[in-house]
């Protein structure tokens, strides 16, 4: 008994299980090899060739599809997952050592980001399994909403009565809105005083959403109530700083609230705001200068806790690695809750499985913009090992990185010299409501180092990934681990034009890093950034690029097929062979991998389809803005993805019949894909009319000189973009508008007669 209590002392809080991955390797390597042969074949006969048009371009972009299998087979050559035991945590490390952590919630659109689902995500934050006096949640309202505001206030009352439920029965899952589900009832062998309190819960949540449903239909009365005047003539983008101390636990009761605090940044048209990068800057220094925990928890509205134990995992990694001062951040995978069935859209990520813990086997994950706890240490500029007393940190040093502010000064100076001591709790954050308006005015940032060396970086719309990219440019290492349950569930896109412009905001971000100073290969050569994980981030800010080659290959068929040129080799040559081989490979091999992690056959063809759909639209179009940005035409905007929320009365089911199915409007991202496919319908009817004409009887081999090579690629292409084609016969929002099929036929047209013009000119 005595040893078995010595061993749980000994045993460790996390631990990294390396995977074998040896058949993966093996198959990936295949792969490659085929594509280098087929690069080999190109060059061999090219000089074979009657039109070197398309010979040469399925050159170019074949290269690049090398080069993009060669980055996705170093990433994922190591793979690697971290599991936490949270159990042993309290054997080790006693609750009075755990630190501080500052919570930060963003929203920015009371609209678009419905107050429901932002609220329900602050209660289960503040329902979690650790001591509440050592939390603070600060929630940013980027839209200045004043039912934002007045939905915090009510929440904030009712988290008095569902956060002792919580703990007292130890409830699993403590966002109300899933937890009080539509069939959701109390087991009957369950108390008559749980019952009891299962049912005043239920009925106290119903009244919090009918008053946040009801103050959301109606013109707010802002002008009535002193604690709202200060929205009264405020607009979403030109008002004074906000900061409401909605909840103080002053005097440090475990059990209490933690302290809730409300922030809507000054803005002003005259001044960069710096979208979602701009308000965590601001949440940084006004928690720094209210609460100044040493690690700070971001997530997304709509990303509530799933897992009550999530703070306890994390602390698992935070004490649990030998070189602590090694690791910057902590992360949480996103998951979704409720996603739709076989994943038509590609959102619920479960095609980035490998490629995650492939990076995270290298210098660690990347940050996905949530879900992640991060040491502010890191985030105000240090490098690992460093060692900086407090009289060693000048004062004009603080002043130049991090502003005017005597209080965060003094509070930076104090995390970067005593990262690994107890931070002193400040238990009073309306004391300091002064000095957090001062550092969130919209001009505090000019002559200082935010944005550039300290807080989240500047310069592109995924600034998680730039600045994770700059914190291990630094040398950092970082973690991430999924515990069961999930740590946190959110809400993916529930349509296409959301997972469309959600998918162009990620691939313009990406695509800008490239032109930053924090350009991922000169980081590996003029920083501390590992060369694999170099090539990782690499691999991830190419994605625009992608779009080009994928449009060109999937242009080429269409001109072999009308000019009667090839691109592809004869089905009787053996190097037909080679191709095919890569695309039966290449399919099964991905269908396995998805396998693996659970998917279903029909949810591979989802991710095969949607992923085509993808990069010849939203990807396509994330590179032309970022192109005409740099060229002085354009500049990038960051749009805001809507969340979908299921009323609980059923006055949705409209909308709720829409959720899975390609619904469509007049955004001009989906032209390029209407064309690829009209152009390619032109192209296998001009095919099939050819093989008609061909007499079996006596010229049989007259079918081999037609291009069905090139014509399988059509009808892989079609399949495709299978849903726009029913688009093109459906109405209302499920079919296509007739002024961009209009459009799309007079760029196809004018395609194909190029095509047919095309070899008098080449």
């Amino acid at each position: 008994m005595a040893k078995n209590i010595q061993d749980s002392y000994c045993l460790p809080l996390q631990e990294t299980i390396v995977h074998n991955n040896k058949t993966a390797r093996t198959i990936e390597l295949v792969v490659l090899s085929l594509l280098v042969f087929v690069l080999v074949y190109r060059v061999v006969y090219f000089n074979d060739q009657d039109q070197y048009l398309p010979w040469l371009l399925a050159f170019l972009c074949e290269s690049w599809f090398t080069f993009n299998w060669t980055l996705s087979v170093c990433i994922k050559w190591n793979q690697s997952t971290t599991i936490t035991y949270p159990d042993r945590l309290f054997k080790r490390v006693s609750e009075s050592e755990f630190p501080t952590v500052d919570i930060f919630v963003t929203t920015a659109d009371p609209v678009l980001e419905p107050s429901i689902i932002t609220m329900n995500t602050v209660l289960s934050l503040l329902a979690v399994d650790y001591p509440a006096d050592k939390l603070a949640l600060y929630l940013s309202d980027d839209g200045c909403s004043p039912l934002t505001l007045y939905s915090l206030v009510e929440t904030t009352k009712f988290a008095k009565l569902w956060v002792p439920f919580c703990k007292k029965y130890n409830v699993q899952v403590r966002a109300p809105f899933r937890y009080f589900g539509s069939k959701s009832t109390p087991m009957k062998d369950d108390s008559l005083e749980f019952q009891q309190e299962w049912q005043k819960m239920k009925r106290e949540y119903g009244e919090l959403y009918k008053k946040i449903e009801l103050a959301g239909q109606r013109p707010f009365p802002c002008d009535h109530d002193q604690d709202f005047g200060v929205f009264c003539g405020a607009h979403r983008s030109d008002h004074p700083t906000i900061i409401k101390v909605i909840s103080e636990n002053k005097e440090g009761i475990p059990s209490d609230l933690p302290h809730v605090i409300y922030i809507s940044r000054e803005k002003s048209p005259k001044h960069n705001h710096h979208y979602k990068a701009g308000a965590m800057n601001v949440l940084t220094r006004v928690s720094g200068v209210m609460t100044n925990a040493p690690l700070m928890l971001n997530v997304d509205c709509d990303m509530y806790a799933n897992n009550p134990q999530v703070f306890l995992h994390a602390m698992c990694l935070v004490f649990g690695f030998k070189d602590e001062d090694n690791c910057a951040f902590y992360q949480f995978p996103q998951a979704f809750y409720d996603g739709l069935k076989d994943d038509p859209f590609g959102n619920q990520l479960a095609n980035l499985f490998y490629v995650v813990n492939g990076v995270s086997s290298i210098q660690g994950t990347v940050y996905s913009g949530t879900n992640c706890f991060h040491r502010r240490k890191v985030i105000y500029g240090a490098s690992p090992n460093d060692t900086i007393k407090s009289d060693n940190i000048s004062n004009e040093y603080l002043h130049k990185i991090f502003g005017k502010s005597i209080e965060l000064r003094e509070s930076a100076a104090h995390i970067l010299s005593e990262s690994n001591s107890k931070i002193e709790n400040r238990n009073s954050p309306s004391s300091f409501i002064e000095a957090a308006i001062h550092v969130a005015s919209c001009s505090y940032e000019y002559g200082t180092s935010w944005g550039t060396q300290v807080g989240w970086l500047y310069g592109s719309t995924t600034e998680d990934i730039l600045t994770g990219l700059s914190i291990h440019g630094r040398g950092w290492r970082s973690a991430i681990t999924s515990p069961d349950p999930l740590a946190f569930l959110g809400c993916a896109p529930l349509t296409f034009s959301s997972s469309l412009t959600q998918q162009k905001r990620w691939v313009i971000g990406l695509f800008e890093i490239l032109f930053t100073d924090k350009n991922p290969l000169l980081l590996a050569t003029k920083g501390n950034l590992w060369f694999r994980q170099a090539l990782g981030y690499f691999s991830f800010s190419l994605w625009a690029v992608r779009s080009v080659f994928e449009l060109c290959y999937a242009s080429l068929p269409v001109y072999c097929i009308i000019t009667g040129s090839r691109f592809l080799p004869k089905i009787n040559e053996r190097a037909f062979l080679i191709f095919m081989g890569i695309f039966v490979i290449y399919n099964l091999y991905v269908y396995w991998e998805c396998k693996r992690v659970g998917v279903s056959l029909r949810t591979w063809w989802n991710l095969q389809r949607i992923e085509r759909v993808n990069a010849m639209t939203a990807w396509l179009f994330g590179f032309s803005n970022v192109m005409l940005k740099y060229i002085g035409l354009s500049d990038t905007i960051f749009e805001v993805t809507q969340k979908e929320h299921k009323s609980n009365d059923g006055d949705n089911d409209d909308d709720n019949q829409s959720v899975g199915k390609f619904t469509y409007d007049k955004s001009p991202m989906i032209v390029p894909g209407v064309v690829i496919l009209l152009v390619n319908i032109v192209a296998l009817v001009n095919g099939v009319l050819r093989l008609l004409k061909v007499d079996y009887s006596e010229n049989w081999e007259g079918v081999l000189e037609l291009g069905l090579g090139e014509m399988f690629v059509s009808v892989w292409l079609l399949l495709c973009f299978w849903e726009f084609f029913k688009g093109l016969f459906r109405n209302q929002k499920y079919g296509i508008p007739s002024s961009t099929i209009w459009k799309s036929g007079a760029l196809a047209l004018l395609f194909v007669q190029l095509c047919r013009r095309s070899p008098q000119w080449f």
